[in-house]
């Protein structure tokens, strides 16, 4: 292995640590000018350069904060790493939007890198999402499986702190890598500190101790801080998980020699011994010996030092001159652009069969996948003993294979997060969490990846997936499987929303949400999926055709009301989606020709022009929704409608929905107290028709 490494080898490497360091010792002299938060790798140099150098264009890697040295070891250049530290318009990583370090690229040349967030840990899940799908894409052959050019098999490789290695979704990154052996190298740099943590007060073990108690993760330990060392395991490292396919955890012991970020200083909380023992390892002195007992001179030494430092001072100024970005561009790379723009296909085909919500669902996505080999299936027990618990996916598993339909385990983390990997590497997931009260151990994905992913990767990595989440109550649930979430899903910017209420706009809005390249939440309401549910029997609807999709964002008016009635003032316009629309639809019965019903589909995005268009129409407005009202979305969409449409308005707008409580009891006669019914929608509407 010795052999391997030359002396241009280890020339390029300490060039590079130089590069790195006089990159940190600019900002810490221009910090007037570098006054966005960041952090360098000092200390981490050798680790990182090890890694980098060893990388190839076919793989991917996710680097943490501090990563600046492994960045330029993958090919980057200091300008471009410097472009986004000053937040400039040309930053090739987010264009502005995001921290020092915090990359995303799908440069050809260089290994692949999804958008990378600063919650620590956060990470690890997809990256193994990566991994997973690189391992679904080899036993497919599929041409979407990019190889190496003397066909390398690719791997992902994930970068951590140590004190990361604490966080939950860590050990389920860690346990699904194990559970399926997939092509992955988690590199935990070690520096003893987590801001002002120390090790001894944040964990009991290392993460190579820690490693041992996941069956079939094979550990490494090194110095960081010695490249030959770092460069020796790294090699052995990633030429085991190449030919072996399994998941490798390196640990490597390294100094913190510079601050936490820019803005916690490490004079703050680190002691001078602490400072004067980390600079002991400082890993540049120490491959600068080993270079000049090689038979490299000390002028060729100098003379590089001296080159490099004008570089990056040249580099550095040309990001200072780049220009900032322009304000106007603040809103751009939200979403991806939608595919499915408008209405096509048949959606009551001649001949056709009426057919539950549930199968809708079912059939939508079977189609989806006969056409696209490379869209997957997963969640809870979602594999052929039992195809979900609401048969949601019933028979999948048996026709597509366990490969393409399968269980996980109970990680709504690892469901969610998975997909933002699995999307980047081309593999199309549809998931699925149980119920929507147990969205939340998956909503810090959800929340702080997935939706931002698109937008801080300046549109280079949209999350292209849906999430299945059956949702609502009927029947004496009880309080964890009852529960409505969409208030709380429509505060994360960046995620799409549909809310279907019958079986064609449940197919319709299935294939469009497929075939949009963003992240789309399906709400599939419980008592809908068989219309169990007295007065849900128009649930059932004809089976749309293969072709049908119903794009994102158009409501639809289920009930109309007499022109007559609407000319002279006494109609009422109703809102709803959901169970809702059943509700509005049985007490419009009372007032024949007096209740026009919206049903919104798709909450977000909302059609808005529709709404406000029925409302100013009728000038009277009822909101209804499953949820508890105060702070709802329910409640915002009522001030947006009075606020657009006030003018228009006879009276304020209504909103009716569940009663404030913490929880659906599982008692028929609470809940039946807690939820709106026919009656209570019946009273409101006599309310809104007084004259």
């Amino acid at each position: 292995m010795l052999s391997m490494l030359t002396n241009d080898i280890l020339l390029r490497a300490y060039g590079l640590m130089i590069t790195a360091k006089t990159m940190a010792e600019t900002y810490e002299a221009n910090r007037s000018i570098c006054k966005y938060v960041h952090s360098t790798s000092r200390g981490h140099e050798a680790i990182q350069i090890a890694t980098g150098m060893q990388l190839l264009p076919c793989d991917y890697f996710s680097p943490y904060y501090r990563d600046d040295s492994m960045m330029l070891a993958a090919g980057f250049k200091p300008e471009e790493l410097m472009l986004q530290l000053l937040a400039k318009a040309a930053d090739p990583f987010s264009g502005g939007r995001s921290y020092y370090c915090h990359p995303s690229s799908k440069a050809t040349d260089k290994p692949g890198i999804i958008h990378q967030s600063s919650a620590t840990g956060m990470q690890a899940i997809p990256t193994t999402g990566i991994a997973q799908g690189l391992k679904f894409l080899a036993a497919t052959n599929s041409p979407l499986l990019r190889k190496g050019d003397n066909n390398e098999q690719p791997f992902a490789l994930c970068s951590l702190g140590d004190n990361s290695v604490t966080e939950g979704e860590v050990s389920e990154a860690l346990q699904v890598a194990v559970l399926w052996q997939l092509p992955i190298i988690y590199l935990v740099q070690d520096n003893q500190w987590g801001i002002s943590v120390s090790a001894p007060e944040a964990r009991a073990m290392n993460a190579y101790e820690y490693a041992a108690g996941f069956k079939g993760l094979k550990p490494f330990t090194c110095d960081g801080s010695n490249f030959i060392e770092s460069y020796t395991c790294m090699y052995e490292a990633i030429r085991y998980v190449r030919d072996a396919r399994k998941p490798v955890l390196v640990h490597a012991r390294v100094p913190l020699l510079g601050h936490h970020t820019s803005g916690v200083r490490k004079e703050f909380y680190r002691t001078t011994d602490d400072l004067e023992q980390h600079a002991i390892n400082d890993p540049i002195p120490r491959l600068r010996k080993v270079l000049l007992q090689h038979g490299v001179s000390e002028t060729n030494l100098v003379s590089l030092e001296q080159n490099i430092g004008s570089e990056v001072q040249h580099a550095f100024e040309n990001a200072c001159a780049a220009e900032e970005p322009l304000p106007s561009t603040v809103t751009e790379h939200v979403f991806a652009p939608a595919t499915v723009i408008h209405e096509e296909g048949e959606r009551a085909p001649e001949n056709g069969r009426k057919v539950l919500m549930v199968d809708a669902a079912l059939f939508a996505i079977e189609e989806i996948m006969q056409d696209h080999p490379e869209c997957i299936l997963y969640g809870q027990d979602v594999g052929k003993r039992l195809g979900g618990v609401f048969r949601e996916a019933a028979t999948l598993s048996e026709k597509f294979g366990e490969h393409r339909v399968f269980n996980t385990a109970i990680q709504e983390a690892y469901i969610i997060g998975s997909t933002i990997g699995l999307s980047a590497v081309g593999v199309r997931p549809i998931v699925e969490v149980q119920f929507a009260d147990y969205i939340y151990p998956g909503f810090n994905q959800l929340a702080s990846e997935i939706s931002k992913s698109c937008y801080l990767s300046g549109g280079k990595f949209p999350v292209s997936m849906v999430l299945r989440v059956p949702i609502g109550a009927y029947g004496g649930g009880g309080p964890y499987h009852s529960g409505s979430i969409e208030s709380t899903l429509l505060t994360i910017k960046g995620i799409k929303v549909c809310y279907p209420s019958n079986s064609a706009d449940m197919k319709g809005l299935m294939k469009a949400a497929f075939y949009d390249p963003n992240p789309v939440i399906m709400l599939e309401h419980k008592g809908l999926y068989w219309s169990k549910v007295p007065g849900t029997e128009d649930a059932k609807t004809i089976e749309p055709a293969r072709s049908y999709r119903l794009p994102l964002g158009k409501a639809n008016i289920v009930l109309c009301s007499d022109a007559a009635a609407l000319e002279q003032g006494e109609t009422i316009c109703i809102v709803t989606y959901g169970i809702g629309v059943y509700w509005s639809k049985a007490a419009a019965l009372e007032f024949p020709g007096r209740v026009e019903i919206i049903d919104l589909r798709t909450l977000f995005p909302l059609d808005e022009e529709l709404v406000y268009a029925r409302v100013k129409a009728h000038g009277k407005c009822l909101v209804i929704t499953e949820e508890q009202v105060l702070n709802s979305f329910a409640e915002s969409l009522a001030y947006r409608i009075m606020r657009s449409c006030f003018q228009f308005l006879d009276k304020e707008v209504e909103v009716l929905g569940a009663l404030d409580l913490p929880a659906v009891p599982i008692n028929l006669a609470l809940e039946a107290q807690m939820l709106p019914t026919v009656n209570k929608v019946k009273s409101k509407i006599k309310l809104l028709l007084q004259a």
